[in-house]
Formats: C-alpha cells, structure tokens, sequence
C-alpha cells in the first residue's frame, strides 16, 4: 500500500502533458491558444517565428505591457521563441530537426506551403511517423484550401453574425474572436484523442480543424433548427429562440439576464415580483404560450422590475433559486469569479500583465504556473543548442523552469 501511495503521489506531481514536445509553427490566435493549452498542461512549447516579423499579434495593439501587445500575450504563455527564416538553410535544417523530434506540430500555413521547405505532414512523418501534426485553416484543405481563414470573416460567412445582435439591427459579430477560441479547443480535442491513439499504436496521425467547421459545430440548437426546419435563425437580441423567459430585462437601474428553464422556476420568478396570478394566466402558463405571447409577458416583467436596481433585484432572484444575474462587464467577471473562490488570475512578475487561470481544475494532477511570453527569438540559441545536444524533452523544459524561478 505504502509503495502504490508513493507512486501516485509521484504521479500527481508531474504535469499530463510531461515530456511531450510540441512544435508550435502557427500565429494569430487559433494556433497559438491551442499549443498554449498544451503548455498549461505541461508540453513543452516550441514557437518558430519569422526572422524579424514574429507573430503579427506582436504588433496588434493597444493595449500593450511594455512593447508587448495584450493580444499577443492572451496566446503564447509558458513557450520558447525561436526565430527561423525558411529561406535560410540552416534556419530551415532546424525546423526540420525540431519536427522530427516533436510530439506535436501545430501549423496554420496556407494549404501546402509548407511542402516547400519539407515540413509538411507527409514529409515530417516519414522521419517521425509518431508525430500528430494539426493543421488549422480556415476553410478547409479542399476547395477552400486558397480562402482567408480570419476570425471576423468566418463570422460573417458562417452564419454567427446574423443570429447576434438587435432584432431588426444590422448582423453583429461577437465581442472576442470566439471562432478562433472554439476552433483552439477543437485542435486541443483533436491533438489530445490523437496522442491517446498513439499510445495504442504508436503511429501518430494528421489531425485537421477549420474554422468554419467548428463554428457550424458550435451553433448547436440553432443548428438543429435550421436542419430540421430548413429557415434560418435569425437575430433576437438577448433572446432565447425557445424559451421565456430567457433574456435581459430592465430595472429601475441596470438590466438584469433572467433564465427561467421551466414552468416552476417561472412560478418563483412571478410570486417574487407580486404577480403569482400570472403563472396561471393562459397566455403565460407553459413555455409554448411565453414564446407566443412574449412581448407582453416582458412589459409586465419589466413594470415590477423597475421598483429596484438590477443588483437588487439579482440578490432576492437567486435567494429564490430563480437563475438571474445583473448584467456586469468584464472586470465585474473576474470580481465575481473571484469572490466565489474560483481564483480566475495568476499574478506574473512586474512588468509582465497578470494571466488568465487555466480553466479546468483537476483532483489529482497540476498544471503549469505560467511562466511569461517570450521575447521574439529570446531562446533561439537554447533551442538550437537543445537540438544539437540530442537531450531529452526534460533538458529542455528545465530551462523553462528556470526562466521562471
């Protein structure tokens, strides 16, 4: 018993992902959150960046921490940075050797670029066969091999945009690059079951996401409703399609997001506000009539929500275990997560910007404390002399370490 504690104590202290090498030859945002995720989990991250260029992110600001852009450093903690021109052949020679020994390649090249400098995934895995090599587009290695692959436009294209915004208004985009956000956690998804096979077989394989693929995989009941009625949804504003009432509503100071999935959680909301008859009145005792007589079951709603502010309101909606909360901003977000212990930030040293927590929690393992973004091509000379050495993925995750003690 003493003997099997100890080794998953042992066990519990190493990160998942201990000693899987991944070769991080994307930028932008898809990409870089992907292997970023791996990094949390323990990977080790290499970066490749143009010489001279880097990651355009780099440069997409303001904000900025020092010269450094904020959207730069949402996507790349806890990596190296090597900076290579393919035109170079040494510089080339060391991508090929990085590729060879990675676990992983993450790329977002166009369709087939990369062929010409022999780091695609037919190339790679004839010399590394046990690599899993994700390739994120846009829109496909196939006929839409040769289309941009931007958040925004995906939006557009996909459908997203003209199921967000005011009912009536113009079609709307979504306040982050959510696409890009999704697409990450799919290639995430997708490298991790891949590397599970591996164990199996041995024998990695190419692993590919687009854009468009896993927004469309992530519209969900919107989805299932075109595809079983043929109409496409369009924009509600904060309003659910099938359910009422489930939307912001208005008080006597601020709004206040109401979600009441069924009809006893219905009958709370209208015995709190004063109006229990209501749960009984034809037009609004199930879903079905809410939906169809919405608009008046809002403006009474909404008479009895003017009486207090929104944060009132929100205090006396939960405490009647009816799903309610103020409409608040990103900063109120973070206040909120942490008051309820969730501990959603981890402090970096000045004059690093402090980082966003990895989201999932696990009961035994850990994950990696984030260590800062790196400068461009800033372990150039560690990884190149990494390379030469023949040293294990451990060697070369140590100097991580060391970066952030």
């Amino acid at each position: 018993m003493t003997d099997r504690m100890d080794y998953a104590e042992h066990e519990a202290s190493h990160l998942p992902l201990d000693g899987v090498l991944v070769a991080d030859f994307s930028r932008v945002l898809a990409g870089p959150l992907t292997s970023m995720w791996l990094a949390d989990l323990g990977a080790t991250v290499v970066k490749v960046e143009r010489t001279g260029q880097g990651d355009e992110t780099r440069r997409w600001g303001p904000p900025w921490v020092g010269d450094t852009s904020t959207y730069f450093t949402a996507a790349n903690r806890s990596k190296f940075s090597i900076d290579l021109d393919f035109a170079n052949p040494d510089d080339r020679a060391a991508a090929r050797q990085l590729a060879e020994r990675a676990d992983v390649l993450v790329e977002n090249f166009k369709t087939g670029s990369l062929a010409a400098f022999g780091l695609d995934y037919e190339t790679v895995a004839l010399v590394n066969p046990a690599v899993v090599y994700a390739s994120i587009t846009g829109f496909g290695s196939g006929r839409g091999k040769d289309l941009p692959g931007y958040d925004f436009v995906v939006q557009a294209v996909g459908g997203l945009m003209s199921i967000t915004g005011p009912v009536g208004g113009e079609p709307s985009k979504v306040g982050v690059a959510l696409v890009d956000v999704l697409t990450a956690k799919d290639a995430a998804i997708g490298i991790l079951a891949a590397l599970r096979e591996r164990d199996r077989s041995g024998r990695g394989q190419h692993v590919e996401v687009n854009l468009l693929s896993s927004l469309l995989g992530s519209l969900a009941n919107q989805a299932s409703s075109y595809l079983a009625t043929g109409n496409s949804p369009s924009t509600l504003g904060n309003r659910h399609p099938s359910i009422a009432p489930y939307e912001t509503l208005r008080c006597k100071n601020g709004m206040i997001a109401i979600a009441c999935g069924n009809d006893s959680q219905f009958a709370r909301l209208t015995e709190l506000l004063g109006i229990g008859a209501a749960a009984a009145d034809p037009r609004f005792a199930t879903n079905r009539d809410r939906i169809a007589h919405r608009d008046e079951l809002v403006a009474l709603l909404e008479e009895r929500l003017a009486e207090h502010d929104a944060s009132v309101w929100e205090e006396r909606l939960l405490a009647a275990a009816v799903p309610a909360g103020q409409v608040g901003t990103v900063a109120s977000g973070f206040a909120r997560a942490a008051e309820l212990g969730l501990e959603p930030i981890v402090e970096l040293p000045a004059p690093h910007a402090d980082q966003v927590a990895h989201p999932v929690r696990y009961s035994r393992t850990r994950v990696r404390r984030p260590v800062p973004p790196p400068s461009l091509g800033g372990d150039t000379a560690t990884v190149r002399r990494w390379l030469r050495s023949g040293e294990s993925v451990t060697e070369l995750d140590s100097a991580l370490a060391e970066k952030n003690s």
